[in-house]
């Protein structure tokens, strides 16, 4: 990370690029495959609202609370997508999302 990156916003940056990385894979290895529920259209959206999120708590933005607000609901809707599979992709994505949304409600507050 830079040195000029606000420390503050470390954790929910790692936990918001490992998401990121594991929407991505979910997203990847769910193509073509059938599914009952959002799973992986959460998917798509859960890797735009964290790409912005990351860009803005990188720009060390005066929105960066409100969109950790919102990066946690989309985390959160998107693990009760990935969870309800028993695809390992998922049950990882899940994961993954529920602790970027951990982190972001830290930021939110």
């Amino acid at each position: 990370m830079s040195a000029n990156l606000n420390v503050k916003y470390l954790d929910c940056l790692e936990a918001c690029q490992a998401c990121l990385i594991d929407c991505k894979v979910c997203l990847t290895k769910m193509a073509g495959m059938e599914s009952d529920n959002d799973c992986p259209y959460c998917c798509i959206q859960c890797i735009e609202v964290l790409e912005a999120n990351i860009g803005l708590m990188a720009a060390d933005s005066k929105f960066s609370k409100e969109m950790c607000a919102l990066c946690a609901k989309v985390c959160e809707y998107c693990a009760e997508h990935c969870e309800a599979h028993d695809h390992e992709h998922c049950q990882r994505c899940a994961e993954s999302c529920r602790k970027c949304a951990e982190e972001c409600r830290k930021m939110a507050a």
